[in-house]
């Protein structure tokens, strides 16, 4: 099973950028799906962006534009950035991981990291 870790999170100012990153341990991250969760106060989690073993990528339609994943799988670590960042954006963001099937198929990734906090000022 992979364990994953996030990093990166903290107070950003409106309109700055920010980026955040995954590491993994326990299994290698060049065989799962990787994505990229977001849960706003008073909101369910909702899928952000997810990138392939392959690295194609595949954004949430109402997100696409700010966001921008990738991965290193040299070094087990997957990242989210995003730019222009609003008010909106503030929540936590969680990294997570699904073996097989749809990368864009986010009520199925089933390991998850315990997120990273993004306060927009």
């Amino acid at each position: 099973q992979v364990q994953l870790v996030e990093s990166g999170g903290g107070l950003v100012q409106v309109g700055g950028s920010l980026r955040l990153s995954c590491v993994a341990s326990g299994d290698t991250i060049s065989r799962y799906c990787m994505g990229w969760f977001r849960q706003i106060p008073d909101k369910e989690r909702e899928g952000v962006a997810g990138i392939s073993p392959g690295s194609i990528t595949i954004y949430a339609s109402s997100l696409r534009g700010r966001f921008t994943i990738s991965r290193d799988n040299a070094k087990n670590t997957v990242y989210l950035e995003f730019n222009s960042v609003k008010h909106d954006d503030s929540g936590m963001y969680y990294c997570a991981a699904k073996y097989g099937g749809n990368c864009g198929d986010w009520a199925q990734y089933h390991n998850w990291g315990q997120g990273t906090q993004v306060t927009v000022s």
